[in-house]
């Protein structure tokens, strides 16, 4: 048995009919969201790349640009502080804040922002009682605790307020990233009070006669109106299971139970799938140029690439898609976590990036050579490495202030993170050294209007500024192979190479130790090199001749990057990364690169493809009808062939499909489905989609994302720890998918054939 079959407590026995008779359901009630207007390609600035340094934004957090939207009349006042003292509460943040701001980001280096969700959420007093008899009252000031997809969270501004934003921000070459919530709505019982029944109710707008959502002429939803409630009416658009028993690490518990008793929406169920789709497609339709997932640990991964294609599908073509698959390190779901953009279409939030720099240069319990390793591993498993965004901290961890105190390492991090493979993302306040009262994530979750100042001369933010511009201009940065040129216990220098494009790093984590460095190789043409951070953190020039540097010390906390930018553009194309990373024929993809254009020919599967617009870093192409699967993607102008990519090309649009069956296993076996699409293997079992789960053994089952509308033929395999399959007997089994996105389709369940 897997081993999810340890776990067979009542609570799982609601999950026995998962899936079944949702073929179609609820699409008569489903509604379609009527936007007053939809933003045209030309007006946004396209998804997040490499290029680009994020800066991560709690509005609540950051700065309060309109007291009027601070209080209402029909709040408890109890619940707003404004102080930065009870952070607990509600603070002042709101979307004309970020807009003043402005100046601020873009001086930083600033690319992109990603900011807090801006639906509406739950307003309702969050009560947890203590052990001492002590009440702790907090609030969703977070934008966690989703309550109307469709109406923005008002304590950061209206509709109107929004879309001032988005314009700001892309008046200033700044793209927009919002946080989306599709795992769950709000809490909905209360685990300090044995879990005593509390919200997770959700909502809607009123609807036209056509069934159509209104919105007044600023763009503001009218009316809210209850649409499902875990206690009550549709009740089963959640999972109610509660909160996983203690113990229970199977995969079964964190994508089915509740993640900290917020209401777990079900996914195999086509009525919230298809409030979620109509949800994000109405986010988009105002001008988002991403998506940051929430929770995608806790979904089910086929719900996800539903939800990602149905967005990438929608007019506007793909946008960025990054999630918080959070895991610790080591972590028996690394392999997991790895493949999770390669089965989705969702990049992570790097947390691997993150443990290991915390140990490097936070508590000094890894050494750099660990951390080149690192490097070098995570490029290897990582299929898009250059889209992984990296990070030293973030609201769902303590700040890394907590952790290092000193600022020469403090930097030294900074330099790293903006430098190594993958996009840089930076938590509001980091560059300026926030360095909150205890080590909780809500704790670092300060009010940086109220506690610090926007201070542009703090040595952090130089440091982003400088790296930030370097990014945009250097393709070793964006797009380069890594290389650990040299690593000892406290010092790395590594390399970044795209071709001509070159960057070496040399840091010393220890800040009043000196370290003497050999001779190196380097990618770097004959020259003299100055410190691209003008010797912000001691670095200084260096000689490069004959691909060698010459040995040089790095003085305690030292850090330099020396850059080869090259200003000519080469006749042969080169290709450094592709947004989306998977989609079917006939969507969207954009490549990115240089000697591009649109006089390129580009084929995907050595199938060529419609160049629909381009330049000379990018171009615009339609995805030909190629044989699906994984396939190569190249661009060639006059018979010279750039470099190859991975693209993931499905085999249409996707919906799920739920697979049942009867099966007893040995201990060490799992139960898989494989069938005759790439999404189902294509009939290999080592590429066969992840084992099914079974919590209620000798049952099993398992959501899988397939193209619509099509037959589906497959079967049952088991297979052993050690590698070994064994099929089921008998004739392929046939199951037609759902012809539309949103539809969940439910095999029978049928008996394993011996």
């Amino acid at each position: 048995m897997s081993e999810d079959s340890s776990y067979t407590g009542t609570r799982r026995t609601v999950l026995k009919g998962i899936g079944a008779a949702t073929l179609g359901a609820g699409m008569a009630g489903s509604a379609t969201a009527s936007v007053n207007t939809v933003v045209s390609d030309s007006e946004r600035l396209g998804p997040v790349t490499p290029h680009d340094t994020i800066y991560q934004i709690l509005v609540d957090r950051f700065s309060d640009g309109d007291p009027n939207n601070n209080d209402f009349s029909d709040f408890d006042s109890s619940l707003v502080d404004g102080t930065g003292e009870d952070l607990k509460l509600y603070q002042g943040g709101d979307w004309q804040g970020i807009i003043d701001r402005i100046p601020y980001l873009v001086d930083m280096g600033i690319s992109a922002v990603w900011i807090s969700a801006p639906n509406q959420n739950r307003e309702e007093r969050i009560e947890d009682e203590q052990d001492d008899g002590s009440v702790d009252v907090w609030t969703s000031y977070h934008g966690y605790h989703a309550k109307n997809y469709f109406s923005p969270h008002r304590f950061f501004g209206d509709m109107g307020d929004f879309e001032a934003m988005r314009d700001a921000l892309h008046n200033n070459d700044i793209k927009l990233v919002v946080d989306f919530v599709s795992n769950h709505t709000s809490r909905w019982q209360n685990p300090t009070r044995d879990y005593k029944a509390e919200h997770g109710r959700l909502y809607e707008p009123d609807k036209d006669t056509n069934g159509n959502y209104v919105f007044d002429s600023d763009g503001n939803a009218v009316g809210s109106n209850l649409l499902a409630d875990p206690h009550g009416q549709n009740a089963d658009w959640f999972h109610n299971l509660g909160d996983p028993e203690s113990g229970d690490t199977s995969r079964f518990a964190y994508r089915y139970n509740d993640l900290a008793s917020l209401a777990d929406f079900n996914h195999e169920y086509s009525e919230p799938v298809s409030h979620l789709i109509d949800a994000a497609q109405f986010w988009k339709g105002k001008g988002v140029d991403g998506f940051r997932h929430d929770a995608t640990l806790h979904t089910n991964p086929a719900f996800s690439r539903v939800l990602k294609d149905a967005i990438d599908d929608d007019a506007g073509g793909p946008i960025t898609h990054f999630g918080e698959f959070f895991i610790s390190r080591p972590d028996p779901k690394y392999g997991e976590y790895e493949s999770f953009p390669d089965r989705t279409g969702i990049n992570n939030l790097d947390f691997e990036y993150m443990r290991a720099q915390t140990s490097v240069f936070g508590d000094f319990s890894e050494t750099m050579t660990d951390f080149g390793q690192m490097l070098i591993y995570t490029t290897d498993d990582y299929t898009h490495e250059h889209q992984a965004i990296n990070f030293v901290d973030n609201h769902d961890v303590g700040r890394f202030r907590l952790t290092q105190q000193n600022d020469a390492v403090y930097n030294a991090a900074l330099a790293a993170v903006m430098t190594v493979r993958g996009t840089p993302k930076i938590y509001y306040g980091t560059e300026q050294y926030v360095d909150p009262d205890g080590d909780s994530p809500n704790e670092g979750r300060v009010y940086m209007e109220a506690d610090y100042q926007f201070d542009k001369s703090t040595t952090a933010y130089n440091v982003i500024s400088k790296l930030a511009s370097l990014r945009k201009e250097n393709l070793g940065l964006a797009y380069g192979q890594t290389f650990i040129r040299h690593d000892s216990d406290d010092v790395i220098v590594f390399e970044r190479s795209f071709y001509d494009h070159d960057v070496v790093v040399a840091i010393n984590r220890q800040p009043d130790q000196s370290e003497s460095v050999p001779s190196v190789s380097t990618e770097l043409p004959d020259g003299t090199y100055t410190d691209e951070l003008d010797n912000l953190l001691g670095g200084g020039s260096i000689d490069a001749s004959g691909g060698t540097l010459d040995s040089f010390t790095l003085g305690g906390g030292e850090v330099n990057v020396w850059a080869s930018t090259p200003s000519t553009s080469p006749t042969t194309p080169r290709l450094g990364t592709l947004v989306s990373t998977m989609g079917s024929a006939g969507q969207t993809v954009y490549l990115y690169g240089e000697g591009l254009g649109t006089d390129v020919t580009v084929e995907f599967g050595g199938v060529e493809a419609t160049v629909n617009a381009g330049s000379e870093n990018h171009v615009e192409v339609v995805v030909p009808n190629a044989a699906p699967g994984e396939v190569s993607v190249t661009a060639s102008r006059n018979s010279q062939v750039s470099n190859d990519l991975v693209f993931t090309l499905l085999s249409g649009a996707q919906t799920q499909v739920v697979f049942h069956v009867n099966a007893e296993t040995a201990p060490g076996e799992n139960v898989h489905v494989v069938g005759n699409v790439p999404e189902l293997g294509a009939w290999d079992p080592s590429e066969a989609p992840e084992a099914m789960h079974n919590p209620n053994y000798p049952e099993w089952f398992l959501p899988v994302a397939v193209p619509t509308d099509t037959q589906l033929e497959f079967k049952f395999v088991k297979i052993a720890d050690d590698g070994t399959v064994t099929w089921e007997s008998g004739s392929n089994r046939t199951f037609t998918s759902p012809p539309q996105r949103s539809g969940v389709g439910s095999t029978p369940t049928y008996d394993w054939r011996s």
